[in-house]
């Protein structure tokens, strides 16, 4: 071997050399260029002094290089290392896959006498399953590798993913700090190999041994004292970014840096740096950053923080003039008693922030490690807090728009219980916002002065996120006419389909939670018109961001299906489908049932039943048999069924027992609510079943039959023939309903026609002419025109139907089953009567 190799040079008389050396050489193994033998037998002889000796080509120098067994088996392994290197530059991968093979089975051997696993060999593999993973993506793109190497490409990510299975352990341990692996690999060989002498001296020796020095570019000493500082700090950021840096190493040297800093402006200016590197420091491979580095980087977010706040005259500003880096700074009077240091501290704020969702993405929602992270946040919104008591402080009103935004985006959505922990952090904290909840009172009030602010901001969509904030908040909290008249005053409906896709997700949100607060509070009609838009897409997953709709024979890219789970909402914030489907249904259902049984035309029964329900509602009248519900959705179809058939106490018992119910607040007052529904549209359906049969109906004996009380039954009848639904007048005197016929004319059949067709042709102009002109195209307002146009007509078809002659032919088999179900009852009431 060369004399210009690395490594101690001695005399044969010396001692061998220890390995600690070496291995402190070999945490830079992978940048290696020696070669070595490729002979794989014998080199677990460690007693065989031969395999150590290597004669010196250079006859001046006739020292004698010694390698343990260990160090040449490393060097094999770094030689393997630099071959694997060399034909992933030409793309070789039938070279590397041998090659890997042949580094496999010297771990092996190297476990075989055990040896721990090198760090070369955890970095190789981290590296490798990349490099892999932008071949087979480069691969599907363009199928540029011929049959052999692309064999060999899938060969390779196998055994790379047996690898990762097999060092697990090691490789969590190498990705969550680097240098602490490499230094504890060197520790346990440094054990392993040393004299008993030398062992007996004990740990503190061993320490020492241990102390590096640390070098900067060209292998000089760095020293840390504050006169330094500033020269460490330009040299850390002259490196940021360039292939082959260390990024433990510079945080290290940050750390160090911090501990030594003697004046504030050293301890921002390390701090800002020392930040930026922990964000910098997340590799490639992995999917978000540690829960250890993100605590770290909270930590040194909230002391840059605390030290500003604390100091007025030093300030962070993402806009300064320039000055000079490795001079010292201190307030003067030329800039006016403050010094201005470039940074932002809000990009820290909205960094941390973005880390711990894409954390809370990629993390099992179902297991323990989600709560844990969860517990976070309360830390996270302290940050958060703190940053925008400093902005208001320092009078710098665009970065605190957007920190008061991330502040409402933790809180618009939770329950008050929640609110009052996170806000209860805040209180203790020394450095407090001007808005918290002790001095709003409740949060609906701490909500607003945080929404009132954003509004006079200036900023168009910090603007309409507070406002569908402060909408979904009303929702939640059940002031429906508050945040629907929020809804259609602020005409966002009209302008949302411009918007990014983050904030049309958060419009859909909101109207949806719209619609479950009309349905906690009975607005029954009210709901199933807001649920009825998102239902009728069959996509409501993907538009609220909690799954992807994959669609039949249709293929996404990679970079698609990254992007879309990137936009995933984390699993606490999702909205249960089944609870909102199940509100959409049992909505359907009391607003669709009596209107089937006020039509007898099947064409009209096309027009006017929503596609969602009836769909469903078809394919459960066509099943042969029908077991005992299983599903939500079997339970409401079979209350359908039986609603239709007049057995509304059925119909109520199966929609209460409905177990979905219990994940809605007030679960109870839901269930007494949906019943008194139930009887309610009972009621309506059999008047609309029944009038073209009847003369006159006792107000008493409906009483009775659908368990109302009889001033209910006459409210109830006097707004159906108030709004034209029914044909029939009020004898209160009597205490009966007076049902009239009127026979429409040919003529006046016709007219009714034409006139249905010039509406729907007037829809479509409107709707044609909407689209050239670059209308709206928000869910609430482009079908806005075809809502009133089947309104209307809905109402044209009462009025015509309500006044038509008996119905028996068409209304024959649904009678008798209504009958059927309601025969019973009526007789018994007529006993009675």
């Amino acid at each position: 071997m060369s004399s210009d190799d690395e490594g101690p040079v001695i005399k044969p008389a010396a001692p061998a050399a220890k390995p600690t050396g070496m291995n402190r050489f070999l945490k830079g193994a992978g940048d290696s260029s020696s070669e070595s033998s490729d002979d794989e037998e014998g080199d677990g002889d460690s007693d065989d002094k031969s395999e150590g000796e290597e004669e010196s080509d250079d006859d001046e120098k006739p020292g004698i290089r010694i390698l343990s067994a260990q160090e040449k088996r490393f060097k094999e392994i770094e030689a393997t290392g630099k071959a694997m290197d060399n034909a992933l530059k030409i793309n070789d991968w039938s070279t590397i896959s041998n090659e890997f093979d042949k580094l496999v089975r010297m771990i092996q051997r190297q476990h075989n006498v055990s040896e721990p696993v090198p760090p070369f060999y955890i970095r190789t593999l981290v590296s490798l399953e990349t490099s892999v993973n932008d071949a087979l993506s480069k691969e599907k793109a363009k199928k540029k590798l011929n049959a052999t190497n692309a064999k060999a490409l899938t060969a390779m990510k196998q055994k790379i993913k047996k690898a990762h299975k097999e060092h697990e352990t090691e490789i969590k341990k190498y990705q969550q700090d680097p240098e602490a692996f490499e230094r504890d690999y060197i520790a346990a060989t440094t054990r392993e190999t040393a004299p008993p002498a030398e062992k007996a001296r004990g740990p503190a020796a061993a320490a020492v041994d241990d102390e590096f020095t640390t070098v900067g570019k060209g292998g000089k000493a760095m020293a840390f004292t504050a006169d330094t500082i500033l020269k460490n700090l330009q040299a850390v950021q002259e490196a940021r970014g360039k292939k082959n840096t260390d990024r433990a190493e510079q945080i290290r040297i940050l750390e160090r840096s911090l501990e030594v800093s003697a004046t504030t402006y050293q301890r921002i200016r390390v701090l800002l740096a020392l930040i930026s590197s922990r964000f910098d420091y997340n590799s490639a491979v992995a999917t978000h950053m540690p829960t250890e580095v993100w605590l770290s980087a909270q930590r040194e977010v909230d002391q840059l923080v605390t030290i500003v706040a604390a100091d007025p005259s030093y300030s962070v500003q993402e806009i300064t003039e320039d000055y000079d880096e490795l001079l010292e700074r201190t307030p003067t009077k030329e800039e006016g008693g403050i010094v201005r240091i470039r940074g932002s501290i809000i990009s820290f704020v909205d960094r941390l922030d973005d880390e711990f969702t894409r954390s809370l993405q990629n993390i099992d929602p179902h297991g323990t490690e989600y709560v844990d992270r969860l517990k976070d946040e309360k830390v996270l919104y302290t940050t958060i807090s703190r940053a925008q008591a400093f902005y208001e402080r320092s009078k710098q009103p665009d970065p605190l728009a957007r920190v008061i935004m991330r502040r409402l985006e933790h809180i618009y959505s939770k329950p008050n219980a929640v609110v009052q922990a996170l806000e209860a952090a805040v209180s203790d904290s020394d450095i407090k916002p001007s808005s918290t909840l002790a001095s709003q009172n409740d949060t609906t009030s701490l909500i607003h002065s945080l929404c009132v602010y954003l509004y006079k901001s200036g900023n168009t969509l910090l603007r309409t996120r507070s406002m569908l904030s402060h909408i979904f908040h009303h929702a939640l909290y059940n002031n429906y006419h508050t945040a629907r008249d929020m809804l259609l005053m602020s005409h966002l409906q009209e302008s949302i389909h411009s918007a990014d896709v983050a904030t049309q997700i958060l419009y859909n949100r909101t109207v949806v939670q719209l619609g479950l607060c009309a349905f906690r509070l009975g607005l029954i009609k009210e709901a199933q018109a807001t649920l009825l838009e998102i239902f009728t897409t069959q996509r409501v997953k993907e538009l609220l961001a909690q799954g992807v709709h994959q669609q039949r024979f249709q293929t996404i890219s990679p970079e698609q299906e990254k992007a879309e789970k990137q936009r995933q909402l984390p699993f606490h914030m999702h909205i249960n489908t089944e609870l909102l489907e199940a509100a959409f249904l049992v909505s359907s259902m009391l607003v669709e049932i009596p209107l089937l049984a006020s039509i007898d035309s099947e064409e009209q029964k096309r027009k006017t039943i929503s596609k969602p329900f009836r769909r469903l509602l078809d394919f459960a009248d066509r099943q042969v048999f029908t077991g005992p519900p299983e599903s939500t959705r079997d339970h409401i179809m079979q209350a359908s069924k039986a609603l239709q058939e007049g057995e509304w106490e059925k119909c109520r018992d199966l929609i209460q027992s409905i177990k979905i119910w219990s994940l809605m607040p007030e679960s109870t007052a839901v269930k007494d609510m949906l019943g008194e529904r139930i009887q309610e549209q009972g009621l309506r359906t059999y008047l609309f079943t029944y009038a073209p049969h009847y003369s006159s109906c006792s107000l008493s004996l409906l009483s009775r039959t659908f368990a109302l009380p009889l001033r209910t039954v006459t409210s109830i009848v006097s707004k159906m023939i108030w709004s034209e639904e029914l044909s029939a007048s009020l004898d209160q005197s009597g205490g009966v309903v007076v049902f009239h016929r009127i026979d429409l004319s040919r003529t006046q059949q016709l007219a009714q026609t034409i006139a249905e067709k010039v509406s729907a042709m007037v829809d479509q102009n409107e709707k044609a002419l909407d689209v050239k002109m670059g209308g709206g195209a928000g869910w609430g307002d482009r079908n806005a025109g075809e809502k009133g146009a089947k309104g209307g007509e809905q109402t044209q078809e009462r009025r015509g139907t309500r006044t038509r002659g008996a119905r028996g032919g068409a209304r024959g088999g649904r009678g008798a089953r209504f009958a059927q179900g309601l025969g019973n009852q009526m007789s018994s009431s007529q006993r009675q009567g």
